[in-house]
């Protein structure tokens, strides 16, 4: 007898029980869309009545969104690169490997955990590590930017990158189709991870002519900070993307070119629905947190600059939005956060462990309105020329090479037009968010003195600038 009840008893540690199944079955699934410089306001719903978006309109009804994610920054000009390194490390800007060399990923953790991990899309961070990230994938872009009718693309088989060739459509669309086939595919008993990372609306800002024929019907107005030129040599003045249009910015010109940019975005939020239909067809809406971000924003003739090399807000800050089981519906949370955090809250709401070296916070509380904030303020940084801290208030932006300090309130001046570093009334808080800012490099491990012995020129003459891209 006593035999025959260990045989009984070692049977049912061997088989999983129906209740273990199910609960395997509830881990939700994640489904996270990533477009690339993609500002904070370019959404209907939150508050941009200029645009035409949707679905992503709906997403925000469906969900939550954090009104104040930024990009931590950058140490070269492709803003994308380490923005997605920290995305998919949880690592700060200075402890971060581009190429994520020897760095272990959120995606990693959790395909350790149970999750079938797939990708489609841009990935900008070396095909050596993109095939260690990832289970599989369709449809990759090894790259930064391009037409989006004739990239090349290429598929993730078991640790190999095959099946090269060129995108026979729109890559927006492409890489839709390839999110779509893979949530048909998938059954409720093993979870799952999609990675979607489109690359809109990046220059060259193509999208189907019907869009463009839309949004040049009714072109957007120009941004509240439009400015001909930026006032001031800020270190990054004639960088790729700073010649995309002539100097000085035309207003024309600047609304030609938020024309195509919206029209990227009412294309890329078109896609988007297919993807959420496709999600509610297969019967997983209901168990699938759906992630909304960009990677940065971008100028587009913002203080007279067109690329996201700058540390003001609309070159920093991004949209996110987190919607699906458990999370509060048409809500608004304020909370100061990074790109970095959006694995970490996944983490949480997954039950899966962080990987080694990551530094984000979960947002969990904040999303469940438990928790006001997990950041009382937020540093960013561009390369060995800017530097910054941002409070709910206040916002310090350096240029060390130049000794230029800057100091907005945002409260009043959310725009960032009034310059407040020179008025004696404002010595204090220079003084304090200085002291800040100098304690938050100490932290991250960032080295760069925000003066220099040899300042550079204040001014700069755009007249040596001898190509412009029009």
């Amino acid at each position: 007898m006593k035999s025959l009840f260990l045989l009984l008893l070692a049977g049912c540690l061997l088989v999983p029980t129906a209740d273990a199944a199910d609960a395997a079955a509830r881990r939700p699934n994640v489904l996270f869309l990533f477009s690339d410089d993609q500002r904070a306001d370019t959404i209907g719903a939150l508050g941009n009545s200029n645009i035409t978006t949707p679905n992503l309109d709906r997403l925000v009804a469906a969900g939550t969104t954090l009104t104040r994610a930024y990009c931590m920054g950058a140490q070269q000009g492709a803003v994308c690169v380490p923005s997605r390194a920290m995305l998919m490390t949880g690592r700060t800007l200075f402890r971060i490997k581009e190429n994520l060399a020897g760095q272990a990923t959120w995606p990693q953790k959790f395909a350790a955990a149970g999750y079938r991990t797939f990708i489609t899309g841009k990935w900008h961070n070396q095909a050596s590590s993109l095939v260690r990230v990832f289970q599989s994938g369709q449809s990759i872009f090894l790259g930064g930017m391009g037409d989006p009718y004739s990239l090349e693309i290429q598929d993730l088989d078991a640790g190999q990158l095959v099946n090269k060739r060129m995108t026979p459509g729109h890559s927006v669309q492409v890489f839709a189709d390839s999110a779509i086939g893979f949530i048909k595919a998938q059954k409720s008993d093993q979870p799952f991870l999609c990675y979607l990372a489109f690359n809109a609306p990046h220059d060259p800002r193509i999208a189907p002519p019907a869009f463009h024929e839309k949004s040049n019907a009714h072109k957007p107005p120009l941004p509240a900070n439009f400015l001909p030129q930026h006032p001031f040599n800020n270190g990054e003045l004639i960088v790729r993307d700073e010649q995309l249009a002539p100097w000085p910015r035309s207003p024309e010109g600047v609304r030609q070119h938020l024309a195509d940019y919206y029209a990227a975005i009412t294309f890329l939020d078109q896609q988007i629905g297919r993807i959420l239909d496709a999600l509610k067809a297969s019967g997983q809406a209901d168990n699938t947190i759906v992630v909304f971000s960009s990677d940065h924003g971008l100028a587009i003739g913002s203080h007279g600059l067109f690329g996201k090399q700058n540390l003001y807000d609309h070159s920093m800050h991004a949209p996110l939005i987190f919607a699906g089981p458990g999370i509060p519906r048409d809500q608004r949370r304020d909370a100061l956060c990074y790109l970095l955090d959006i694995y970490p809250t996944l983490g949480e709401f997954a039950a899966v462990t962080a990987p080694e070296g990551s530094e984000g916070k979960s947002l969990v509380s904040v999303i469940a309105g438990k928790s006001p904030g997990i950041r009382d303020h937020i540093l960013t940084a561009y390369t060995k020329v800017q530097r910054a801290v941002r409070e709910d208030r206040w916002k310090l932006i350096v240029y060390p090479q130049i000794n230029k300090t800057q100091l907005f309130d945002l409260q009043n001046d959310p725009n960032e037009m009034k310059d407040l570093a020179s008025d004696k009334a404002y010595a204090d808080q220079v003084i304090r968010l200085t002291r800040l800012l100098k304690d938050g490099q100490q932290n991250l491990g960032d080295i760069q003195p925000l003066r220099s012995d040899n300042p550079a020129p204040m001014e700069f003459d755009f007249s040596t600038v001898k190509a412009v891209k029009k």
